[in-house]
């Protein structure tokens, strides 16, 4: 017959076992952390004294206030399956937190944004007091969750983890066309892959950086000159261009494929004061014309959102032939031109760098770069020509950002396996951070027949969905990295 211990001798046993296990799992070197041995049901368990650590906070980035009027639907070439579905769930009146979340964000993964819904990731700010804005203690809490299925309303606005922005880069990095005028068969098809939309009016395309839109006698390989060598499709002629980027700026441009179309862009782009049309859905569609861009700026603008009203004027440096662009002074002396641009702030500083929405509601030369520099004082990353002085500083002063919600600061880790020696923030010459990222403008074709007609004769309605476009172009690598790297790895 078996002798059974008591329990008394049975549980010492197992705190002297409990013990001999804690002290032989860690050496001299590192001494063990404080444990407690917790008897429960005659069986110890060794436990650490210290709290298990919870969620890290999140940062959070703020998407526009939710329009009041119609949303310009998606388009595509017409070989999309997915535009008729597109056109019809923004044309809707009662339009879900999930669907203006997929439509802010296209082109993320549909399963991406469930997810962050799923984890009640995805938060509204409080405007009144209803019991959902109240915490646990009464007090009045400054977001809440928001369910997919809830309508949005005018006005309100949604905040979201910014890794729902997230993308996987690419290891293969495109090449610029260096050829002629005279591109071979890789590089036109390099170029037809940036063509975004096309239809018998509009080409739009999805711009790289360090490629120039215009040319003159030294530049061979500008955008004009190769788009009318290798985007001609089966017209004549190549496209002309109807407005600029920069050579290091990314993002949408857009050009005309007939000397019409190209005419009526050309108007709508333009600064001059343009009168109303007899046409009233040309005319709204023309108001509802915008374009924004996103862009990392050195520091934050002290004031989250806000209208820049600063007019610009250009000067000849020493050498009697560079130009550049400075903020005007209201002396009376000197030629100026008014430039307006709309910016919101995205998200909090991380690093020392922020990450800003811009809308320019004027279409001056360096326009955005000179206010982000001058009016605002946070230069654009990799703009050295506006910011040269500041960049010096930055890259010898690092800073340490305080998280607004928590009070702890953040601290970026590097992730492994990611090459950021492809111009992104943590490179040693960063690239151009400005990337026009929306374009929303009228559907010249439905308007052309209209416009051109002399006679007086009645215009019919369009419906919002047919007389209006919008594009959304992906950032390019650089940006990308820096955006992952801003973004995501905050622990």
């Amino acid at each position: 017959m078996w002798n059974h211990p008591s329990p008394r001798r049975r549980s010492a046993a197992c705190l002297a076992a409990a013990a001999a296990a804690a002290r032989r799992r860690y050496s001299r070197a590192s001494p063990p952390q404080a444990t407690a041995i917790r008897l429960k049901n005659h069986v110890a368990s060794v436990g650490h004294g210290e709290p298990k650590e919870g969620p890290k906070p999140r940062q959070l980035l703020s998407l526009p206030p939710f329009p009041s009027r119609p949303l310009p639907a998606f388009s595509f070439n017409e070989a999309s399956p997915s535009s008729s579905s597109s056109s019809s769930s923004s044309s809707s009146l009662r339009v879900t937190a999930i669907s203006w979340v997929k439509y802010y964000f296209h082109g993320v993964h549909n399963s991406v944004v469930q997810s962050h819904f799923n984890k009640g990731l995805v938060q509204m700010g409080c405007a009144n007091l209803d019991d959902s804005c109240l915490g646990p203690q009464g007090k009045r809490k400054s977001l809440r969750k928001i369910k997919p299925n809830e309508v949005m309303e005018a006005g309100a606005r949604l905040y979201i983890p910014v890794s729902v922005a997230e993308s996987r880069i690419s290891r293969r990095f495109n090449t610029i066309p260096s050829g002629t005028l005279y591109p071979n068969a890789d590089e036109i098809e390099y170029l037809q892959r940036l063509v975004m939309y096309k239809d018998s009016a509009v080409i739009v395309l999805n711009k790289p950086p360090k490629l120039p839109v215009k040319g003159n006698l030294p530049v061979h390989n500008s955008m004009d000159a190769l788009a009318a060598a290798a985007l001609s499709y089966d017209y004549d002629e190549g496209p002309k261009l109807v407005h600029r980027l920069d050579r290091e700026t990314s993002g949408l441009l857009l050009m005309g494929r007939t000397k019409e179309s190209v005419a009526h862009l050309q108007w709508l782009f333009t600064d001059i004061n343009k009168k109303d049309s007899s046409f009233k859905a040309w005319n709204d569609a023309c108001k509802a014309t915008y374009q924004r861009y996103w862009a990392l700026v050195i520091g934050s603008p002290k004031e989250k959102e806000g209208l820049i009203c600063a007019p610009l004027s250009k000067v000849l440096l020493d050498d009697g032939k560079t130009e550049r662009v400075i903020l005007a002074h209201n002396s009376g002396l000197e030629a100026f031109q008014e430039a307006v641009t709309e910016y919101r702030v995205l998200g909090p500083t991380v690093n020392g760098c922020s990450w800003i929405e811009l809308c320019p509601h004027t279409s001056r030369k360096h326009q955005i770069r000179v206010h982000c520099a001058e009016a605002l004082g946070t230069p654009i990353v990799g703009d050295y020509k506006y910011g040269w002085f500041v960049h010096q500083r930055w890259k010898q002063m690092p800073r340490v950002d305080i998280e607004p919600s928590t009070g702890k600061p953040y601290k970026m880790r590097r992730p492994e396996g990611l090459d950021v020696q492809k111009g992104s923030v943590l490179s040693k010459v960063p690239l151009l951070h400005l990337h026009c990222r929306e374009l929303v403008l009228p559907n010249i074709v439905k308007f052309q027949e209209f416009l051109d007609q002399k006679s007086e004769a009645p215009h019919p309605v369009l419906s919002s969905k047919s007389h209006m476009l919008r594009f959304v172009a992906p950032m390019p690598s650089h940006m990308k990295i820096s955006w992952n790297l801003m973004s995501s790895y905050l622990v």
